[in-house]
């Protein structure tokens, strides 16, 4: 029904159009045609599809004027949309839901805009967000019945547990090749460093150690699960390997990978903020919490890149406590303006959604993209 009102308002004035041509003509001008739509001028614009009737072949001067004019509009735009962002958190998905979208730069737009600045930020800075340190702990060989073992680290981390110790194994069996081998076996860590410089980290391996990451692991696997542990084995000692090299190595993956995530991420906060709200559905819309969830994770682009800033002159540990801290302030202050709760029930549902959203989303999400990164072949 609305759309057939559209389509009779819009013939209407079409037929509008033309009859005042027609009485122009009566009287002696000829009215133009627009050079966008064809449809005949009767003003300064085209009453059909807007189009200036004086857009070709312009003075120099016109068009500085209206360059200057666009990049005024915008810049005032864009000036009162990161004031929003940074300064009244809630206050662009509130003024979306108020309807006054024209002040402020679209959500989409505005989220795109600062994922594609922070990425840019990084590779300028040198900025890695994460480095992994590869250390190497000597392992001791256990003979029994002329078949080498070595400590299961799990059973080890389960000394106080001992219903887990019962479906543990305490000593996993290795290939007597590489027990043999000189230079003795090594267990594998890594430590993680966030938003520290690129080459801040280097490989401190002993040498014996670094042969042995060579290897494609010292778990002997029979059965008809060796293939897949032999695909796994190969991959993450592989990947082992580059970190050992270079500690920056998950980077350019991550850089790939993760604005896919993050956008796909999206939508489940927003689902999650609707479920939490699900007895103010009709004041809130899903499209409302899409909105928030948008300005939400622009802002985590956005304090991002103060972290890369930080980073500069701070550690790695501290800049990531100030992300943390720094998330959780905003983001309960913009659940209060946008929901326009108290603050108990306010702080109740920010506690809730960040849990939920955190352990079943974000958390895979990131194990998600480090597998990708492993797995994907982009490491090389």
């Amino acid at each position: 029904m609305a759309g057939d009102i559209e389509a009779i308002l819009e013939t209407g004035s079409v037929a509008a159009i033309e009859l005042a041509a027609s009485a122009m003509a009566e009287r002696g001008h000829t009215p133009g045609a627009c050079a966008n739509c064809t449809k005949p001028l009767v003003g300064p614009y085209c009453a059909v599809c807007g189009q200036p009737s004086k857009t070709h072949r312009r003075s120099v001067g016109i068009l500085i004027h209206d360059l200057v004019t666009d990049f005024a509009n915008m810049d005032s735009r864009m000036v009162r949309t990161a004031r929003a962002l940074l300064l009244q958190p809630g206050e662009l998905p509130a003024a979306f839901r108020r309807g006054q979208t024209q002040p402020y730069s679209p959500a989409i737009r505005l989220y795109l805009f600062v994922s594609l600045v922070f990425f840019a930020l990084l590779s300028v800075t040198n900025i890695a967000i994460v480095q992994f340190e590869i250390k190497a702990t000597p392992q001791k060989v256990i003979w029994q019945n002329g078949q080498p073992f070595i400590a299961n680290p799990a059973y080890d981390k389960n000394d106080d547990d001992p219903d887990a110790r019962k479906t543990i194994k305490p000593l996993i069996p290795i290939k007597r090749a590489k027990a043999l081998r000189p230079g003795g076996l090594f267990n594998y860590s890594e430590q993680a460093h966030f938003f520290t410089r690129i080459g801040a980290y280097r490989s401190s391996l002993p040498a014996a150690a670094r042969d042995r990451l060579k290897d494609a692991g010292v778990v002997e696997v029979t059965g008809p699960g060796k293939k897949e542990a032999d695909w796994v084995e190969r991959n993450v000692y592989g990947t082992l390997n580059q970190l050992a090299a270079d500690p920056a190595a998950l980077n350019g993956p991550l850089t790939t990978w993760l604005p896919r995530v993050m956008f796909l991420l999206l939508p489940l906060y927003a689902l999650l903020l609707a479920l939490f709200h699900i007895r103010r559905r009709k004041d809130f819309f899903l499209v409302d919490h899409l909105v928030f969830s948008l300005n939400i994770h622009a802002f985590v682009f956005v304090i991002l890149m103060v972290c890369v800033g930080l980073a500069q002159i701070m550690t790695g540990d501290t800049v990531s406590w100030i992300f943390f801290v720094g998330m959780s302030v905003y983001i309960l202050l913009a659940m209060k303006r946008f929901y326009a709760q108290g603050w108990v029930m306010t702080a109740i549902k920010f506690l809730g959604v960040s849990a939920v959203y955190c352990i079943f989303f974000l958390l895979p999400a990131m194990v998600g993209v480090l597998a990708l990164s492993v797995f994907g072949g982009n490491l090389g």
